[in-house]
């Protein structure tokens, strides 16, 4: 279970294949998810969009929270929190924050995005690293990013890759598209975009192709369900809430 909330916040980098003329998101928009163990409520996470003045300019602040509930609260205590801060006019980080409590395990780091390298801080250890790296994004400033910028058209079995930086390195990620589907959720059928990741094997993922992902197939491009078969068990997490879209939805709360 180490790290499984830090795998929900990460699967938004995958979500979105299909740009938008406008833009697909706007200030104030916030998703939350219930997230399944098995057949366990493991919990909720939440990201949300709120744009901040910072050195008076305007930067998009992402908050990602996620967290355990019910008995699993008190076995496995998951406390988590990603942020991002990102320019609006370049859609690249400027600066990353990820704090995690899972169980006795803790993380408290910073990145620091600069022109052609990334700084990290480990506040916990109190260490610093700078390393080469230009135009990345952060696993959550990538959710956003890709919803504006990635071609519209994209056919079956062909993908699209991104750069990102994750513990000290810069890495492709790879998504391809595997169709579409209607989905059905809390809010009715929902007209979805199916996805597949390429993910490493290895402490966290069962297989390279452990992951699916549906998207709303409209200007929003929200993720509506992940599954995922991690290395223990099999994870599920499904859109609980929304408000703040951009755009009008394909589906709609129930009275």
């Amino acid at each position: 279970m180490k790290n499984t909330t830090a795998f929900f916040l990460l699967f938004f980098v995958f979500f979105f294949t299909n740009a938008q003329i406008k833009k697909a998101y706007k200030d104030g928009e916030k998703i939350t998810y219930r997230i399944h163990y098995g057949l366990v409520n493991a919990g909720y996470a939440t990201i949300e969009v709120n744009d901040t003045l910072i050195n008076n300019k305007t930067i998009e602040h992402v908050n990602g929270k996620g967290w355990t509930v019910g008995m699993l609260r008190w076995v496995f205590p998951v406390k988590d929190n990603y942020q991002s801060f990102i320019n609006t006019k370049t859609g690249l980080p400027v600066r990353a924050i990820r704090k995690l409590k899972e169980g006795g395990y803790t993380k408290n780091v910073e990145l620091i995005f600069n022109h052609d390298s990334v700084l990290t801080l480990d506040h916990k250890h109190k260490k610093q690293k700078s390393v080469a790296a230009k135009n990345v994004q952060d696993m959550i400033s990538a959710f956003y990013y890709l919803r504006n910028n990635v071609p519209e058209k994209l056919a079956v079995n062909d993908y699209v890759e991104i750069d990102m930086f994750f513990d000290h390195k810069k890495f492709p990620f790879k998504l391809i598209k595997l169709g579409e589907e209607k989905l059905e959720t809390k809010f009715g059928n929902v007209n979805c975009l199916v996805f597949r990741p390429m993910v490493k094997s290895g402490r966290v993922f069962k297989a390279k192709e452990s992951l699916t992902l549906w998207v709303t197939n409209d200007a929003n491009r929200i993720p509506v369900r992940v599954k995922a078969e991690l290395a223990v068990g099999s994870l599920k997490a499904d859109i609980h809430d929304y408000k703040n879209l951009a755009h009008p939805t394909t589906f709609h709360k129930n009275p």
